[in-house]
């Protein structure tokens, strides 16, 4: 076997390794989470709660499904909880292959877009849901009693928290844009008017039909633009790499 094939299979076993440890952690993490699976839904469906008429409850129409939305819930959290190993493990693979200067960069840009897509995960349940779900539940004919599904509320609210964390990752994709030359500052700020109609155009596609969902996912992504735009002035662009300076 040549060295360049030994190496590759060396790249792989230790994906694998690291893609292990990373399943771990999260599987642990789970397991130690399940016997409180019950509390964490009531936590994440607690926004629509807050809005139904007096002993009201939410509605289960399938059979397991009381069972596997919490495990689902669960599952979700624990990866949230899990994912600073997580990343440490993607990390960990790909770092001995960066230059120097390209281990500066990408570990912030890690770390922030991590912290980033929490934030946008934040604000979407502490923010957007109790103002969409209280315009809604006022909207609402006063002949009928709102009983939502647990199974499409999880749909529903996931749709939501992955709108908002991608969302809220513009700021770090303006910057890698900028930073590898892939476009110019200068062209992006021209494609402002495109970027808020297409902001629009994004949140009426991915919100529920209401003005409200979508003017609070398009105004925080011009918003983030902006962002992007202001910090992307500081950054400029990456000078050629020197085959010289790794690990």
């Amino acid at each position: 076997m040549s060295e360049q094939q030994e190496t590759f299979i060396s790249h792989l076993v230790e994906l694998r390794n690291r893609l292990l440890k990373a399943a771990a952690a999260v599987l642990v993490v789970f397991v130690a989470l399940m016997p409180w699976a019950g509390n964490i839904y009531d936590i994440l469906a607690q926004p629509m709660i807050n809005t139904l008429p007096e002993g009201t409850k939410m509605i289960a129409t399938g059979v397991v499904t009381p069972f596997f939305v919490p495990v689902k819930v669960t599952l979700l959290v624990a990866f949230l909880m899990a994912l600073p190993f997580v990343l440490y493990q993607a990390w960990a693979f790909i770092a001995p292959g960066l230059y120097t200067h390209e281990k500066r960069l990408v570990l912030p840009l890690v770390i922030a877009s991590t912290v980033l897509f929490l934030l946008g995960i934040a604000f979407c349940y502490f923010f957007v849901f109790n103002t969409v779900f209280r315009f809604i539940a006022e909207f609402a004919p006063k002949s009928i009693t709102p009983a939502p599904d647990i199974e499409q509320y999880l749909a529903f609210v996931m749709t939501m928290f992955l709108a908002f964390g991608v969302t809220f990752e513009v700021p770090v994709v303006v910057i890698v844009l900028v930073r590898f030359g892939v476009v110019e500052l200068a062209k992006l700020k021209e494609a402002r008017p495109y970027v808020i109609v297409g902001a629009f155009i994004i949140a009426a596609i991915v919100t529920p039909p209401d003005v409200m969902s979508q003017v609070m996912l398009a105004v925080p992504l011009c918003l983030l633009y902006e962002a992007g735009l202001f910090v992307a002035r500081f950054v400029g662009r990456a000078a050629p790499a020197s085959d010289d300076v790794t690990a």
